[in-house]
C-alpha cells in the first residue's frame, strides 16, 4: 500500500507541476460550463441532463489527454528503467497511475457541483438521479483510464498512445449506437458491451449489479493488461 500511495502521489503532483492539468480542466470546464448555461438560460429548464450527455463524450478526449504520458514519456526519457528496478511491484505502480488519473477526473467533476448547487437554489433537483450520473461518470472513467493506461504501456510515443486509447473508449461508447444494424443476438451482447448504455442505466439513480460488474470488470482486465504490458518488457 505504501508503494501504491508514492506512486500515487508521484504521478499526481506531475500533473499539477506542468501546464496538463490546468489546461485540460480549463478545457472541461470551459465545455461543461456552456451546456450549462445555455439550458439554462436559452432552455429556461433546471436540470444537469445536459451536461450529463455531454461530459461522457468530452472523456473519449479528455481522458486519453491526461492517460497517454503514464508510461510512454517514462518509456522515452527511459526512467522506467529505473522505475521497475525498484522495489515496487509492477502492479503497485499501475494502480498508483490509475489512482492518481481517477483522482484528476473526479477533481474535474467536483467542480462541476458548482451546477448542481446552483440549480439547487433555482428549482427542485432529483438528488438521487444526480448522484447516479456522478457515480456512473466515475466508473465511465475508471474503464477510460485503464484503457488510457494500458495504451501507453506498449509504446514511447505519447500521441500513439492518445490514438490507441481514443480507438478502444470511442469504440465502447459508439457499440449502442449501432444496434440497429445487428441481428437481435449480436445486437444484445453489444448493448452489453457498450459502456455507455451502462452509465444510461446508473444515471437514472439505479444502481444495478450488472452495470456495477461490468464496470469493475473493465477495470480490472486493462489493469492486469497494464501489469503483463510492463512484464513482458522485463522478458525482453
Amino acid at each position: 500500500m505504501n508503494n501504491i500511495l508514492t506512486i500515487f502521489r508521484k504521478e499526481l503532483r506531475s500533473y499539477f507541476s506542468s501546464p496538463v492539468a490546468y489546461i485540460v480542466l480549463a478545457v472541461f470546464l470551459i465545455i461543461t460550463g456552456w451546456f450549462f448555461t445555455s439550458n439554462l438560460f436559452l432552455g429556461g429548464v433546471v436540470t444537469m441532463r445536459n451536461v450529463f450527455d455531454i461530459i461522457p463524450f468530452i472523456f473519449l478526449f479528455f481522458i486519453p489527454a491526461i492517460t497517454m504520458r503514464s508510461f510512454a514519456e517514462e518509456k522515452k526519457t527511459g526512467t522506467i528503467e529505473l522505475l521497475l528496478t525498484k522495489p515496487i511491484t509492477d502492479l503497485d505502480i499501475v494502480i498508483g497511475k490509475f489512482l492518481a488519473a481517477l483522482s484528476l477526473t473526479a477533481i474535474a467533476l467536483l467542480f462541476t457541483w458548482i451546477y448542481v448547487i446552483s440549480l439547487s437554489f433555482i428549482g427542485k433537483l432529483d438528488f438521487g438521479a444526480v448522484t447516479g450520473a456522478y457515480i456512473g461518470l466515475l466508473l465511465m472513467a475508471g474503464v477510460y483510464i485503464s484503457i488510457g493506461i494500458f495504451a501507453s504501456s506498449l509504446t514511447h510515443n505519447q500521441v500513439v498512445a492518445f490514438i490507441i486509447s481514443f480507438l478502444i473508449v470511442f469504440a465502447l461508447f459508439m457499440l449502442n449506437k449501432v444496434l440497429i444494424f445487428l441481428p437481435s443476438g449480436l445486437a444484445s451482447i453489444f448493448e452489453y458491451l457498450s459502456i455507455d448504455y451502462h452509465f444510461g442505466n446508473i444515471a437514472r439513480g439505479v444502481l444495478d449489479s450488472r452495470n456495477l460488474i461490468y464496470y469493475f470488470s473493465g477495470i480490472l482486465i486493462f489493469i492486469l493488461l497494464t501489469k503483463t504490458s510492463l512484464e513482458s518488457r522485463r522478458w525482453s
